[in-house]
């Protein structure tokens, strides 16, 4: 045969290839099935388990070998990934009714991972079993070859609990994703038995009975009046606040304890919420909380904010909920797979599609049960006629010369080969008529089952298949007998497995937060050559000038309210609020100014410092690398950006110098080849920030600028230069734009 060449558009071939691999991951891994609200990896992790036998009532088993059976025989995307599905599906504050019992350490909701799966052990929780695997033996579901068609495994699990809503789900696809919230078990059945019994319901009326989701960490949904829109279009954002308590303390102090968090900050977060604490704490806007403690354990939540006596808690709840994730939204998304494909459903979508999948498994079982029994039947009537002529059987067995004669004598009525005691017995064989089922039973009869008891036991067991024929025939063909053995199960799910409901659900008043107005005062800035910064209260500084002085680089008055230049050498200008930076105790260590601004220490060099109120009124002298100099009038300065340019250089230069000048300062300009030139700043122009300047020093060709000095005529200015003590006084006085004086060391 010859080869042949397919010439195809490489942008279709892309198109159908990448379309391909999308449907893959929407379908086979990241979304769930509406009707047993279970991703692929999730089912068959449970159905591996029910495999092994691990059951609810059976000894744990190491995770590591539940992962990689389930890799082995259904899952072949990494045990990664199985294992992480294990470990949530254990987790009872990610799941409103968990499905594995996991025995180790599982993770905590702090955001500790699991152990290892070598260490851990899991089985089936009792309602997984129940609800999700027990009728699997009754071909209430499809089974499909696994990835190597040596295995089978079920397309989905027979769940008779409305997962998708009870434990919510949430996944990334391509190009969509779902997020769907946990909700009360007893409620949302009470929600699909009302719509069982009017599908035409109202959301409104669904509510009624679910008020909305119940999430495992409790809290607050403060958004009541918005969630039937969100439960009919399935699309929202449900508005969430942790629960707070006050508790009075002797000396009429009191705490406020969080004791219920919003779903969205399990994990990272609450150490996130710790540290917004504190911080609203450092930058006094919450000076109140005197100490923050986490005692969580795992009994519950119990984060504990130390306040200061006549606090005002209602108000700083209020700053707790607007100003850090005590209160935060929950997107929601209702995505599944529905009838083989993604779609966004609102609640009675949901409840419709679970509704009739119940009625479908139902059907089913009872086809398969009402077969089983119907087989009984045959044979027990078999057996019960076979006692009637048990001594013609026996003459037939005793005179026949093989299994297959007796059988065919017994079906059929065949004689020609067997001794019977009398003509008469063999007119009566040939009259005999028993099914083929029925013959292989009395074939296989014992001959206890000839005992009186015996055959009375049979004669009552008849009576009871008849009784389950019957009552399977009705449930098969009477809708509303269907329907009273759905909720009969319903009923008996929720009595076994419900538990009261822990989110509360209710419409509150949006957070009005009424800042409160800082006390405008100076405050002096003090930072260390480490870039460590604070600043202190003006008398504490008096009190310790002489050591602020010494200890610290940078030292200069600011108002509160004001905020700090910082120029860096590479031409920005970075500001700082003052009241973001740590105010305290002259011997608090402070903290890097790094974590105030786009600062960086390890990217640029700071290279000027100064309060922006102090600089509005003043001329700051410029001095760059390549030797261009300028003055700038500080109010060009005034902004209220984090990060803006403070000057304009050349490719490849740098910023040397940043300094306040009165313009009569004289200014020393080195080289790095050892010349230096000294002339008066008044020399030095003003120009726009946007400016490069002008040249202050003819520099050669491989030559720059190392330092740039300022001092006021009249006062001695000393320098180490190349180990040795320089006057920069005595230094020959020039004019801007020249060559200056070579200096040998």
């Amino acid at each position: 045969m010859e080869e042949q060449i397919i010439r195809t558009e490489y942008s279709d071939l892309m198109q159908k290839s990448y379309i391909d691999y999308a449907m893959s991951v929407i379908i086979s891994r990241a979304l769930p099935d509406v009707r047993d609200g279970l991703k692929p990896v999730q089912r068959r992790t449970l159905y591996d388990m029910y495999e092994l036998g691990i059951r609810y009532d059976r000894p744990y088993r190491k995770c590591a070998r539940i992962v990689g059976d389930t890799m082995g025989k259904y899952h072949p995307h990494g045990d990664s990934s199985i294992y992480e599905a294990l470990v949530v599906m254990s987790q009872e504050f990610k799941k409103g009714l968990p499905l594995v019992d996991g025995h180790g350490n599982f993770g905590s909701i702090e955001g500790d991972g699991a152990a290892a799966m070598r260490y851990t052990e899991a089985r089936l929780q009792r309602v997984t079993q129940e609800a999700f695997l027990s009728d699997l033996d009754k071909d209430v579901v499809d089974f499909v070859p696994n990835f190597d068609e040596n295995e089978k495994e079920p397309v989905v699990l027979p769940a008779k609990v409305p997962n998708l809503l009870v434990n919510g789900s949430d996944g990334i696809a391509v190009g969509m994703a779902t997020s769907i919230p946990p909700h009360n078990l007893g409620e949302v059945i009470d929600a699909a038995k009302a719509y069982l019994k009017d599908p035409d319901i109202s959301t409104e009326k669904l509510l009624a009975l679910m008020p909305g989701p119940d999430f495992p960490t409790g809290g607050i949904v403060v958004n009541k009046d918005e969630l039937p829109a969100i439960y009919e279009s399935g699309t929202g954002k449900i508005k969430l606040r942790g629960r707070v308590e006050v508790e009075r303390l002797k000396g009429g102090k009191e705490q406020l304890v969080i004791t219920e968090i919003p779903y969205t900050m399990i994990g990272a977060n609450i150490g996130k919420f710790l540290n917004d604490i504190a911080s609203l704490v450092e930058t006094r806007k919450a000076p109140e909380i005197t100490d923050i403690s986490n005692q969580s354990s795992k009994e519950g939540i119990r984060i504990v904010l130390e306040l200061k006596k006549g606090t005002d808690t209602e108000a700083l709840k209020n700053l707790l909920y607007k100003k850090t994730r005590l209160e935060d939204t929950f997107g929601v998304n209702m995505l599944a797979v529905a009838d083989g494909r993604p779609e966004t459903l609102g609640l009675k979508q949901i409840l419709e599609y679970y509704i009739e999948f119940q009625y479908e498994l139902a059907t089913r079982k009872y086809r398969t049960l009402l077969a089983k029994e119907q087989e009984k039947r045959e044979i027990q009537e078999g057996l019960i006629k076979a006692c009637d002529v048990i001594d013609l059987i026996i003459e037939i067995l005793r005179g026949s010369r093989s299994v297959k004669e007796a059988k065919a004598c017994l079906t059929e009525g065949i004689t020609e080969g067997i001794r019977f005691k009398s003509e008469a017995s063999r007119k009566r064989a040939a009259k005999l008529r028993f099914t083929v089922r029925q013959a292989e039973a009395i074939l296989e009869m014992r001959l206890y089952r000839l005992i009186g008891l015996e055959i009375q036991a049979l004669m009552e067991e008849n009576k009871r298949t008849l009784k389950n024929i019957a009552e399977y025939e009705d449930i098969l063909e009477n809708h509303q007998s269907m329907t009273r053995v759905i909720v009969r199960e319903m009923d008996a799910i929720k009595k076994a497995f419900s538990r009261p409901r822990r989110t509360s659900v209710e419409n509150a008043e949006e957070i009005v937060l009424e800042e409160k107005k800082i006390e405008e005062m100076p405050v002096m800035f003090l930072m260390d050559r480490f870039g460590y910064a604070k600043t202190v209260d003006m008398v504490v500084y008096e009190r310790n000038k002489e050591a602020a002085d010494c200890e610290y680089k940078y030292v200069f008055p600011c108002m509160n309210t004001g905020r700090i230049c910082v120029f860096t050498d590479t031409g920005k200008l970075h500001t700082i609020k003052v009241l973001d930076l740590p105010f305290g105790k002259f011997r608090d260590k402070g903290s890097p100014i790094d974590n105030f601004s786009n600062y960086s220490s390890s990217e640029e060099q700071l290279v000027g410092i100064g309060s922006m109120e102090a600089l509005r009124d003043k001329k700051l002298f410029f001095g760059t690398k390549s030797g261009m100099l300028k003055i700038v009038d500080g109010s060009e300065f005034e902004t209220n950006k984090r990060t803006v340019a403070a000057t304009k250089l050349a490719e490849g230069d740098e910023v040397l110098l940043v300094a306040v000048t009165d313009g009569s300062e004289q200014t020393v300009l080195q080289s790095r080849e050892g010349y230096f030139l000294r002339f008066g700043v008044a020399e030095v122009p003003e120009k726009k920030k946007g400016a490069i300047g002008v040249r202050g020093m003819r520099l050669g060709e491989t030559d720059s600028l190392e330092a740039i000095y300022l001092y006021h005529a009249g006062t001695e200015q000393t320098i180490e230069y190349r180990g040795k003590t320089m006057v920069l006084n005595k230094l020959k006085a020039g004019s801007r734009d020249t060559k200056g004086t070579k200096v040998r060391g």
